[in-house]
């Protein structure tokens, strides 16, 4: 069996470079820079994180800083967060041609966005964002061509964000 990297816990880690979709480069190849496993930031430093990696089309990156954001987070906000981190994982499904697996995660993440608290926690814009979700759907459904600015949706109100 081969060597696996591990941490300096034991937990397995992938520590292979990864390309701008998130997809695992041979050891010795230029990836991109990858985000760390053990990722603290606020509420407000992660939405903004992520926004900056989704503008650059970096989402299977944005979804990692969501992820750590929604391990993070208070119970009442792990639903929201997990949607939010499934948005990301969606659109990394759009970006890499895989329309199947992109219009599942992106339902799961319009569900699980519908059921947490549809108020604006962290100026976040839960109704905007599962109807974006919803409309990538139907899109994807249709196989309509998705432009690139689609696959970047503002994941605060822009009132609130800043």
């Amino acid at each position: 069996m081969p060597d696996r990297d591990r941490d300096e816990f034991g937990k397995a880690r992938n520590r292979r470079p990864r390309d701008a979709l998130g997809r695992p480069l041979p050891y010795g190849s230029e990836g991109v820079e990858r985000i760390p496993d053990d990722l603290q930031l606020s509420a407000a430093e992660s939405l903004d994180y992520a926004q900056q990696l989704l503008d650059r089309g970096l989402a299977f990156h944005a979804h990692e800083v969501l992820e750590a954001a929604w391990k993070n987070a208070p119970d009442v906000e792990r639903t929201m967060w997990q949607g939010l981190a499934q948005l990301a994982v969606g659109i990394t499904h759009i970006q890499r041609g895989n329309p199947v697996g992109a219009a599942t995660v992106l339902q799961r993440a319009a569900d699980r966005l519908e059921n947490s608290d549809r108020a604006s926690t962290h100026g976040v814009d839960v109704a905007g964002l599962v109807d974006h979700a919803r409309r990538l759907i139907d899109d994807l459904t249709h196989h309509a061509d998705i432009g690139a600015a689609r696959l970047a949706p503002r994941l605060r109100a822009e009132a609130q964000s800043g």
